[in-house]
């Protein structure tokens, strides 16, 4: 039994009403949605001490935060010190990326401490298993791949990402187009050199129902990837992105018939003017599956920024609909993000979140700011520290910044020259 079967029964389960609870809807509201497939709620039922989040149209923007092992980090234990700094920042769910040695010990030590829905991209250990056993890529068979993914169900991962969308006729529009950065999602890179030595379908694809059937098992939400996301602005929204995303959603159909929750990923790289359509696309082919993007990013050259080039396009992207935003680290193009990146980039990508949900009219959120404008007209220091969306960089940057200033009402920007003070005096 998954939440989704159990919502078109007409039965609303435990998971449902405390989401409902968070976002201040009603719990026959969860229930219809999530019949709908408009709605999900990645719960596995393996997971111990999870604390469920929706993810779908009608709830606030959420917001993921990634981190993992690699061959040079491996360290499990820095990872756990990203996850507790992610979800202190604010994030709704987390994924587990790791590629280092000890995959699995990483993940369920993760799994052990996260009370978010966590995620995976399975096709990672896979591939790294496939060479530590001294073979090729290409070499990874079809069982040893849905071994990896039904082992990762049954620790208790909650929604994962499956690149089944990335068809050899997917392939054959991308050589005919041709990219200027080809293939950037690493899973899809994986599955493409797979393909084309093998001279086979995608395994994703071609085994679609074995998939779904672990799925339905274990209530694991797919999270279908877009193995050809555009990873620069000369790529976006071209016929390979395009004709990923039909496959995509047939693959919705599919598996809403199979009673399994299902969300949809999308870019990448996209320019600003190409952000609304982008979406307009992804909810009309996949009849209003919930959207998960990473970022997008609005340009190719903000390195050392690009969670803030992500956070405008995600802004964008969220109020045109998008109901999951991956976050982007300034490590992004550049390296594994370090404790304090997986922070700044949860904030960034929380605040483009927030912001999209003032546009899309959500009274919670609009509420926040309204507060935070009644304790700025108050000077009410302290109250705007508690508001700010990351209250310990604003107390660390109110106590730097009005060491000499003797007036507690007052700030070294204006001090006895306060516009709100001036006003308040006068009228």
């Amino acid at each position: 039994m998954t939440q989704m079967t159990e919502a078109k029964a007409g039965r609303i389960t435990a998971e449902m009403k405390q989401v409902a609870n968070k976002e201040g809807v009603s719990a026959e509201f969860i229930r219809e949605q999530i019949a709908a497939g408009k709605i999900v709620i990645p719960a596995n039922k393996n997971h111990q001490h999870l604390d469920p989040n929706g993810f779908g149209e009608g709830l606030t923007t959420k917001v993921n935060a990634n981190f993992g092992t690699s061959e040079d980090y491996p360290e499990v234990d820095k990872e756990l010190e990203k996850l507790e700094a992610a979800v202190e920042a604010g994030a709704d769910a987390v994924m587990d990326l790791s590629t280092g040695d000890k995959i699995t010990e990483t993940r369920q030590a993760i799994l052990a401490e996260a009370e978010v829905p966590l995620g995976t991209v399975p096709i990672y250990q896979a591939t790294v298993e496939t060479l530590q056993d001294d073979k090729a890529i290409v070499d990874l068979t079809v069982d040893d791949l849905f071994g990896v993914i039904e082992k990762q169900a049954q620790d208790g991962v909650d929604f994962i990402t499956v690149h089944c969308g990335l068809t050899l006729e997917t392939i054959r529009h991308l050589k005919e187009e041709g990219r200027v950065t080809d293939i950037v999602s690493r899973g899809g890179s994986f599955i493409t050199g797979w393909m084309l030595h093998n001279d086979a379908e995608n395994p994703l694809y071609e085994y679609y129902d074995r998939l779904l059937e672990i799925a339905y098992e274990y209530d694991v939400t797919l999270s279908l990837g877009d193995g050809l996301r555009p990873g620069s602005l000369a790529d976006a929204t071209d016929r390979s992105q395009i004709h990923e995303l039909l496959v995509l959603g047939e693959l919705v159909d599919r598996a809403r018939e199979a009673d399994v929750q299902v969300m949809v990923e999308g870019p990448g790289h996209v320019p600003f003017d190409q952000i609304e359509t982008n979406i307009q696309l992804q909810k009309e082919l996949c009849k209003g599956a919930p959207f998960y993007v990473l970022g997008p990013l609005v340009t190719d050259i903000a390195v050392g920024y690009d969670h803030i080039a992500a956070a405008i396009g995600g802004t964008m992207a969220a109020s045109c609909g998008a109901d999951f935003l991956c976050y982007v680290t300034p490590a992004e193009h550049i390296g594994l993000p370090n404790i304090e990146e997986v922070r700044e980039g949860v904030i960034a990508t929380k605040i483009a979140a927030h912001s999209a949900d003032i546009a899309k009219g959500n009274s919670s959120a609009k509420k926040q700011d309204l507060q935070m404008a009644e304790a700025r007209k108050a000077l009410d220091w302290e109250q705007q520290i508690e508001l700010a969306i990351d209250s310990k960089k604003a107390k660390e940057s109110r106590a730097a910044h009005n060491q000499e200033i003797q007036d507690e009402d007052a700030c070294s920007m204006c001090g006895s020259y306060c516009a709100m003070k001036i006003v308040d005096e006068a009228l």
